[in-house]
């Protein structure tokens, strides 16, 4: 896991949440969450694109095992890395919309570039 943030969870819990909200940016292009769990989604999402540039067997097995569609894991690699092909980083990016209305939690959209 990249950072350190436990987003009052427990690691089974933290790990299958994030493994959703990957999928769910990967197949939608855009999400709306909570500030600090777009900052993991967006590390988690980058590692998955610069996983998916290399287009061999090991490295769709390692996509696989994280992202939990299969047809998302087929769309990263077809459609979405040969994208960011000549990039190197920053796939992603943040807009802060500001505090929920029910708890004043500070709100974010996280899309892909």
């Amino acid at each position: 896991m990249p950072g350190t943030r436990k987003l009052g969870r427990d690691t089974a819990h933290r790990t299958a949440m994030l493994r959703a909200m990957v999928t769910f940016l990967l197949e939608n292009g855009k999400i709306e969450t909570t500030v600090t769990r777009a900052k993991e989604v967006r590390s988690l999402t980058e590692k998955m694109i610069t996983i998916a540039k290399v287009n061999d067997l090991h490295h769709k097995r390692m996509a696989m095992a994280f992202i939990t569609k299969e047809g998302v894991t087929k769309k990263l690699f077809d459609e979405i890395a040969p994208k960011y092909a000549e990039k190197n980083g920053g796939y992603t990016r943040i807009t802060k919309l500001g505090p929920r209305r029910g708890d004043a939690a500070e709100m974010a959209i996280i899309e892909l570039l």
